[in-house]
C-alpha cells in the first residue's frame, strides 16, 4: 500500500511552482524542517527544507544547502525514518 504524504507547493527562484511531498517533519532548536520529495518513486530525489518568514511575515520554505547543516539534518531524519536510506 502506498503512503499518502502532505503536498506543499514550492516556488522556485524562476517563479515556477513545484509540488513537493512531505515525508517527515521535525523541529530542532526552534527551527522547523521538512524532508520532502518531488515524487512518490522509491528512488526519488529528496530535499531538506527549512521554514522561514518572508518580508510580509508569511511562512516560506527554503532548501537547506549548507553541507554541514545538511549532513546533521540527514542523520536526524535517518533516525526518524529507520526504513529509509538517505544519501548525500
Amino acid at each position: 500500500m502506498e503512503e499518502a504524504f502532505d503536498c506543499i507547493m514550492f516556488e522556485t527562484e524562476d517563479g515556477e511552482e513545484v509540488s513537493m511531498y512531505v515525508i517527515e517533519r521535525t523541529t530542532i532548536a526552534g527551527a522547523d524542517y521538512l524532508l520532502v520529495t518531488d515524487s512518490g518513486a522509491e528512488e526519488a530525489q529528496a530535499y531538506i527544507m527549512r521554514k522561514l518568514k518572508d518580508e510580509e511575515n508569511q511562512e516560506v520554505y527554503e532548501i537547506v544547502e549548507d553541507d554541514s547543516e545538511l549532513e546533521a539534518l540527514s542523520k536526524v531524519f535517518a533516525e526518524l525514518l529507520e526504513d529509509v536510506e538517505i544519501k548525500l
